[in-house]
């Protein structure tokens, strides 16, 4: 499809009508799969329907991506209006994730700021020996506050048509983001408690772990951007693929900066660390 100029035609107009895709069926099948497959998984029936799903949303991902990227830049079918659909789009996807860690962070205090008496009204626990937030927390602390600056710088180059600043910052951020997610790795496996060992151990694993997939996803969103830079695909006009790549990074910062104090910091306050 063309770029639609209602300026110089009155019957067209800056909307842009979507071809027929196979993507939105096929996307909603692979999802239904991959939650059958996770029942499956947990009930020990099987593991393959949820490798199965899982690959399927992946693949669809993927294409339907591509498609999108094609429309923007060999169809030119982004218009101003276009842009403005997307931003709002991307708004509410973060404000959905906003609400997606208010549901862990609200387990987490409502299990710390009253603890039970199964618990021995402590927290933590007493048999629990959590992690002293200022050693690998804080190492990993510093790694995304200095993730967030070389995305900014990445942001501030595509503006000034810099390219090779551009490719410079992400590619600095990427590898930041992989040195985050090693570092929780390894932390994870020096970890004195497993995920089934008390609410404590399970509200850890669920917020920093999905905080963590996360990361993981925001650095394949880089990664591809990284990609699409070097292809000259971003303008100083026209880059909204990275710009909402840098807004999740900065959301994913600043979800960890509240899991390092609340979690890291005020919940090591009666065991201290290890």
């Amino acid at each position: 499809m063309s770029q639609l100029h209602p300026a110089s035609n009155p019957h067209q107009h800056p909307y842009h009508l979507v071809n027929p895709s196979p993507w939105p069926i096929m996307g909603a099948f692979s999802a239904g799969l991959l939650a059958v497959g996770a029942l499956l998984y947990m009930r020990q029936v099987t593991p393959w329907v949820l490798y199965a799903g899982g690959a399927m949303v992946l693949l669809t991902m993927f294409l339907w991506w591509r498609d999108v990227v094609h429309e923007s830049v060999v169809e030119h079918a982004h218009t101003a209006v276009v842009k403005i659909g997307l931003r709002y789009g991307m708004l509410l996807f973060i404000a959905s994730e906003v609400m997606f860690f208010a549901a862990f962070f609200w387990a987490y205090f409502n299990a710390s700021l009253f603890p039970t008496e199964a618990i021995g009204h402590i927290w933590p626990p007493k048999d629990i020996q959590t992690f002293n937030p200022f050693e690998l927390p804080l190492m990993n602390t510093l790694i995304l506050l200095l993730s967030g600056t070389t995305v900014t710088w990445a942001h501030h180059a595509v503006l000034e048509g810099d390219r090779k600043g551009l490719l410079q910052g992400l590619g600095a951020t990427i590898i930041l983001g992989l040195f985050f997610t090693v570092v929780q790795i390894y932390e994870y496996s020096h970890a004195s408690f497993g995920f089934r060992e008390g609410i404590y151990a399970t509200t850890f694993y669920m917020a920093t772990g999905f905080h963590g997939a996360h990361v993981i996803i925001g650095t394949i969103f880089l990664i591809v951007c990284f990609f699409r830079a070097y292809k000259g695909h971003f303008t100083p006009e026209k880059h909204f693929g990275f710009e909402a790549a840098a807004w999740y990074w900065h959301f994913v910062d600043v979800v960890w900066l509240f899991l390092f104090v609340s979690i890291y910091i005020a919940g090591s306050g009666i065991s201290g660390g290890h």
